[in-house]
């Protein structure tokens, strides 16, 4: 009998340290998923507001927003948010996110930022796992690279000098790493080729669901 007792008093201390751990997992998780979030929204809002100053415009960038479906800078039927920055009730620029899927590591998220006009706003890459001394460059910490797109514009989509230098562009690679460059060169063109078919419905008075166009 005080071997069963014993047994039992074992097995219910057991099982209260089985629940009480799997509280503090639970709540560790809900924690550390919240933290992460609000750190991710801290760095989107650093990089939207260095390709839009916030003094430059009269909305507050991630809020005003807009949901569209693009598999061309995507890769993926998922739908995924734009930003509309505005100035004086106008949508003077738009910063879509784009994943370049063939970077020398893997994929390369990131936003560029287009203005009315047709010109680039800026470029910030967001995640990525280049390689340390080469292809991390992209990182506006690491290099000022990212900054050559500023006012750059595309002459339509056959515009061959839309390119790295190395494949007869006009920007410059990182010596020894001209894979991740060029991935992020070919998707801010396929970018703004987007923004030019789709213009009218991403420059409209209030923002709207922009669907993959027809093929």
């Amino acid at each position: 009998m005080e071997m069963l007792s014993a047994v039992r008093r074992s097995s219910v201390g057991i099982g209260i340290f089985a629940i009480v751990t799997a509280g503090l997992i639970a709540i560790t998780q809900v924690s550390t998923k919240s933290r992460i979030s609000h750190n991710e929204r801290e760095q989107q809002a650093r990089a939207l507001y260095e390709i839009v100053p916030k003094d430059s415009i009269d909305n507050d960038l991630l809020e005003d927003t807009f949901s569209f479906v693009a598999p061309e800078l995507q890769g993926s039927e998922q739908p995924a948010n734009a930003y509309l920055a505005r100035r004086n009730g106008v949508i003077e620029t738009v910063i879509l996110p784009v994943v370049a899927p063939d970077g020398y590591s893997g994929k390369i998220n990131f936003i560029i930022g287009i203005h009315r006009d047709g010109s680039v706003a800026g470029l910030r890459v967001l995640a990525h796992k280049e390689t340390p001394g080469l292809g991390d460059k992209v990182d506006l910490k690491k290099s000022d690279w990212v900054l050559s797109f500023n006012g750059e514009r595309k002459g339509g989509r056959n515009d061959s000098s839309w390119a790295v230098i190395k494949d007869g562009g006009r920007f410059d690679q990182f010596t020894g790493a001209t894979i991740t460059p060029r991935a992020i060169v070919n998707a801010a063109g396929r970018a703004i080729d987007y923004f030019q078919r789709h213009k009218t419905e991403l420059l409209g008075d209030s923002p709207k669901k922009v669907s993959q166009e027809s093929s």
